[in-house]
């Protein structure tokens, strides 16, 4: 924390509330959504969105005091409202996380329309605004050109690269991509993503804080285009839309090949840690099987297009299941976050290995 700010400190500069009753500024939220993000402009016309809900949420249930900003004040009292509507049903189905009752966590959580105020005395600047390049470099730079030596700059981007996002910041050392997966809330997945000039303190200390809200954060050891996580979700998106394209199986059925079969699997353990327990361990299982994982791999055809006949089809096979009016989208999220809720607290009540 700047000298003067006057906050006391703790591991990594943040102290959370616990069991006692004096609470430090952990985190300013610069929060965002494409309704109010004016086309044609740089301005940051921000709407508090479930990405940034979700960060301070997760926040709170830490014990950490959070601003959101937000430069218009309808945002933030919309997003207040949600958070505290959503906070309290999660209190009452028993999966709020955290020590602390909804009311003390949400009394943690405060609005501000000044940037300045907003960052005043944080440790950790968190930036959910939409995927703009230029939109979020300008933000950057404003934050840049306000915060001190130890305040760490964190982006929620899901797929800008951190050397362009940060590129020319004076604070870059401080900067570091934190990739949430939607829904942050019952997802616990962090995909830390450092600048080639972030400082490793920077990781670090993002890393133990995403351990402390109860995220479970991974280390991505330089940047790529797509991170880790949708790397992966692309390969399988893209061999699921090859094998529909081509007629080997129906939409509904590849779905289901994915939720009854890899997809409760890859729920507990990974694709690696798979191949382990599906011989005499990793060399075995190479060994065994890795001809026939090339023979097969050598078999997967060209990047689809995703778009046309295809399209069309996979489609209507959606809309058969869920249709795609605004109503029937909402409760198939609400029913998905329910399953989420409820495999998050299978998870934690199995043994730790």
């Amino acid at each position: 924390m700047p000298e003067g700010r006057g906050a006391r400190s703790g591991p990594h500069g943040v102290v959370g509330v616990g069991t006692g009753t004096w609470r430090t500024h952990l985190a300013c939220l610069i929060l965002g959504g494409m309704r109010s993000f004016r086309r044609g402009t740089l301005e940051p016309s921000l709407l508090s969105g479930l990405i940034g809900r979700s960060w301070a949420m997760l926040f709170a249930s830490g014990g950490f005091r959070v601003k959101l900003y937000d430069i218009e004040q309808q945002q933030i009292t919309d997003a207040l409202e949600i958070i505290r509507r959503d906070m309290k049903l999660l209190e009452q189905s028993g999966s709020l996380k955290g020590s602390l009752s909804a009311e003390q966590q949400l009394s943690l959580i405060t609005g501000c329309l000044n940037i300045q105020e907003a960052v005043e005395g944080a440790m950790h600047i968190q930036e959910c605004v939409p995927e703009d390049l230029e939109l979020k470099k300008k933000i950057f730079a404003q934050l840049d050109g306000i915060v001190g030596d130890d305040v760490v700059l964190s982006s929620s981007t899901s797929c800008l690269l951190p050397s362009k996002l940060f590129a020319g910041l004076v604070h870059v050392k401080q900067c570091i991509v934190a990739h949430p997966v939607n829904p942050p809330y019952y997802l616990p997945l962090v995909e830390l993503v450092p600048h080639p000039e972030t400082a490793a303190a920077t990781v670090d200390r993002t890393h133990a804080l995403m351990q402390k809200i109860g995220q479970s954060p991974v280390r991505v050891l330089r940047e790529v285009e797509g991170f880790v996580l949708n790397r992966l979700q692309y390969a399988v998106i893209s061999e699921a839309w090859r094998l529909v394209q081509e007629g080997i199986v129906s939409p509904g059925d590849l779905d289901l090949v994915m939720s009854q079969g890899l997809g409760p699997r890859y729920a507990f353990i990974g694709p690696l840690e798979t191949m382990h327990l599906n011989a005499e361990g990793t060399s075995s299982y190479c060994a065994r099987y890795g001809e026939s994982m090339k023979h097969v791999l050598k078999t997967f055809g060209p990047i689809p297009e995703f778009s046309g006949a295809t399209a069309e089809k996979v489609h209507q096979a959606m809309c058969m299941k869920v249709p795609d009016d605004p109503e029937h989208l909402a409760a198939r999220r609400r029913w998905r976050d329910q399953c989420l809720m409820r495999l998050a607290k299978l998870k934690s009540q199995m043994p730790s290995q």
